[in-house]
């Protein structure tokens, strides 16, 4: 039984942010294209494996293990990064990020050794992950958790746009100029992309901007409110959430990690690293399955064939983003009506609502199709094999890729809303631990794949994978049954220590 609804006192409260709805989704849409960086510079690079390791010498395997060392940094730096914006604000770490990632793409345009490549590709990683965590930390400080889940599936969805075309891109400049030009054009895109950033994005973390009403002085106020302040400044701010923050410290930085001992938050993260791990294997390994399956497939063309993995990605963050919103507001509605509340704008009021179960809603179903799409992924390659009197067939396996991505997308930002939703005083560090635990485990299933279909073939690989997942799947029923029940209690023991402060 989930506690007793109790409602607060009614306020003439200002409201939880100052932006129009209009300008709330044009910020989600520029910190979202920010965001696209990390998914964009993973991806662009693997029509060009084959190419990289002809001009640097270096076999096919250290190449890939180069995607192993950029999803570890991709995985460690928003927990760092994740802290510094949740202190010192977003504005700051974000121009930051984009800093370093920038100067990594131009010294690796300038690439000669696989040593060298190696380093720089773990720099661009540090500087382009942190971008994802710092968005979520955006929308979390703009957004209600009725209006979080359509914001978070824009956010994914343009983030994936990079997913999707990245590959094209790359092996389009990879083909007409070599992987180099790859690196080009990642630099002048984020030059753009940061210095939109100084003009125009404001400083919103609400210890330092409150709901949008206090002025913002120094570096937290973009070079356009120079031009033209908002009108909200002139009136009497809102200094409700206006508080500093402790200290920047390394401790600080790894609090984040103490919530993996929270059991709801470790079922999530358990269940989300597992499918992300799975999509990470079909994605990294799609260039040397369509060469061994495809071999008159030039660069270009495979590139081309990322594109459903891509198309899968974004339709499942944004169609899970609507999902999600319908599903929440629906919870919320039913919930008042059997507990006979009126008046209630802000679901956060109202103590007692199932907030686990209202987001998860729909993830057994896609956890059923991700695991089924799985276990038909590797056959569908071997099939090729078996029938080649038939002519090669690719669309059984990249029909397969778009679901996938699509079900294993879906999954993240259920998990990213639901991260948020539980700790929304540090959305950015609970989305960096998100980030660590899952590219982690991808790092790790990214590196066995290859040996593995090398040693049985993809579909015995693919199998093994498929049951690793279904072996995980109750993890989801887990998160279902006693999921609110511990958010309820953490909730209670954390408001205990506040108290007692």
């Amino acid at each position: 039984m989930f506690a007793t609804a109790e409602l607060p006192p009614p306020t003439n409260a200002p409201p939880y942010h100052i932006l129009s709805t209009s300008e709330k989704w044009n910020l989600v849409i520029f910190v979202s294209i920010a965001g696209a960086f990390s998914p964009l510079s993973s991806n662009i690079y693997f029509p060009a494996l084959d190419t990289i390791s002809t001009d640097l010498g270096a076999n096919a395997s250290l190449v890939s293990l180069t995607i192993t060392v950029y999803m570890i940094v991709q995985g460690i730096a928003p927990s760092l990064f994740g802290a510094l914006s949740d202190s010192c604000g977003r504005r700051l770490t974000f121009a930051i990020c984009l800093t370093i990632y920038t100067a990594a793409n131009l010294a690796l345009a300038f690439t000669s050794s696989y040593p060298m490549l190696m380093i720089l590709r773990a720099l661009q990683a540090a500087g382009s992950a942190a971008t994802i965590s710092i968005s979520a930390g955006v929308i979390a400080d703009i957004a209600l958790p009725e209006e979080r889940g359509g914001f978070m599936g824009t956010n994914a969805g343009v983030r994936m746009m990079g997913q999707a075309v990245g590959p094209v891109i790359g092996g389009l400049l990879n083909s007409a100029w070599g992987f180099r030009s790859i690196f080009w054009f990642l630099f002048a895109l984020s030059v753009i992309v940061l210095g939109a950033l100084v003009i125009f994005l404001p400083e919103t973390q609400r210890r330092l901007a409150g709901n949008g009403s206090i002025p913002l002085s120094g570096f937290r106020k973009p070079l356009a409110y120079v031009i033209k302040p908002p009108a909200a400044w002139s009136g009497q701010p809102d200094m409700r959430s206006s508080k500093p923050g402790p200290p920047l410290s390394l401790t600080k930085a790894m609090n984040p990690l103490s919530y993996i001992f929270e059991k709801d938050i470790a079922t999530l993260l358990a269940w989300g690293s597992v499918a992300y791990t799975a999509w990470s294997m079909v994605t990294s390994s799609t260039t040397t399955m369509l060469l061994h399956g495809f071999p008159y497939l030039n660069e270009w063309q495979i590139g081309l064939c990322f594109l459903p993995n891509g198309l899968g990605c974004i339709c499942g963050s944004l169609s899970t983003g609507r999902l999600l919103d319908h599903s929440f507001h629906s919870a919320a509605a039913k919930y008042k009506t059997e507990h006979g509340i009126d008046n209630v704008n802000d679901i956060k009021a109202i103590s007692g609502f199932p907030f686990i179960q209202a987001r998860l809603r729909l993830m057994p179903l896609f956890s059923t199709i991700l695991a089924i799409a799985l276990a038909l992924y590797g056959p569908s390659f071997e099939f090729n094999d078996l029938h080649r009197q038939f002519g090669p067939n690719l669309a059984a396996p990249l029909v397969l890729q778009f679901v996938i991505a699509f079900t294993a997308t879906a999954i993240f930002n259920i998990n990213s809303t639901v991260l948020i939703d539980c700790f929304p005083d540090r959305p950015a560090s609970a989305t960096a631990l998100n980030n660590l635990c899952r590219c982690l485990l991808g790092a790790a299933g990214v590196s066995v794949i290859q040996p593995l279909i090398s040693a049985v073939r993809a579909m015995v690989a693919f199998l093994i994978v498929t049951g690793a997942v279904v072996m995980c799947m109750p993890l989801v029923w887990v998160e279902w049954k006693w999921g609110e029940k511990w958010r309820q209690e953490r909730d209670a023991r954390l408001a205990d220590q506040r108290t007692g402060d």
